[in-house]
């Protein structure tokens, strides 16, 4: 799983902060599905630009992309002005087309892109998901300098979270994983769509069925019960 460069600078301390997880999918061991992790190709890539807040917290999704859809980038926000040298190369990289997936708003409606414009550019779309509190990612969109030039694209329609684990400020307010399988079905990428949601499905059921007292796993499929 890719690595964010810096540590989380804000300790876990809320609830479960003491329980033993597996460093990769940050579930509890009982509850791990590293097993089931895997990656496939996409037609697009992903950039996971992380609040660092984000890295400590075992309920976030961005990570979930990283697992499995094949060259995503998990890059921690480096603030307004810079943005670090790996964003920097792929925003300049010719052969990508970097665009912020972002709700539209009236003062940016003529950087609003479609799937259909992006499919006739000849560029490899390299979608670029905010990944925080709904005020952390507005504060990334509003304020990164170097991303205030950049297409926008939205979900085309208001769809209903399944993510029981964060509570939602907004209607219709999905997960970093959830924009990332609605996209992929939006540029037509459905097997890449439904690997992820499938990979989230079970993130979903082993973490909420891990804050049991006892994790239990089913013994014929090894899936939690």
């Amino acid at each position: 799983m890719p690595q964010v460069d810096n540590p989380p600078r804000k300790p876990f301390v809320t609830r479960g902060a003491n329980v033993k997880r597996c460093e990769q999918c940050r579930l509890p061991i009982t509850a791990c599905i590293c097993e089931y992790r895997s990656e496939v190709e996409s037609q697009v890539e992903f950039v996971v630009l992380m609040h660092r807040y984000e890295t400590y917290k075992p309920t976030n999704t961005g990570r979930l992309i990283a697992d499995s859809i094949a060259k995503t980038r998990v890059i921690e926000w480096q603030g307004r002005k810079q943005p670090g040298d790996e964003l920097t190369a792929l925003l300049n990289d010719p052969s990508y087309q970097p665009i912020i997936v972002f709700p539209p708003a009236e003062d940016y409606l003529e950087r609003m892109t479609t799937p259909v414009q992006v499919q006739q550019n000849s560029a490899k779309p390299l979608l670029i998901l905010l990944d925080g509190t709904w005020r952390q990612a507005r504060r990334i969109f509003r304020h990164s300098d170097y991303l205030q030039h950049l297409p926008v694209i939205s979900l085309d329609e208001v769809r209903e979270s399944s993510y029981g684990l964060r509570k939602a400020i907004h209607e219709g307010q999905l997960c970093t994983a959830e924009v990332a399988i609605a996209l992929l079905e939006q540029l037509g990428d459905e097997p890449a769509a439904n690997h992820l949601n499938a990979y989230f499905k079970l993130f979903n059921q082993h973490y909420v069925a891990s804050r049991g007292r006892l994790a239990k796993r089913d013994r014929d499929t090894g899936e939690l019960v």
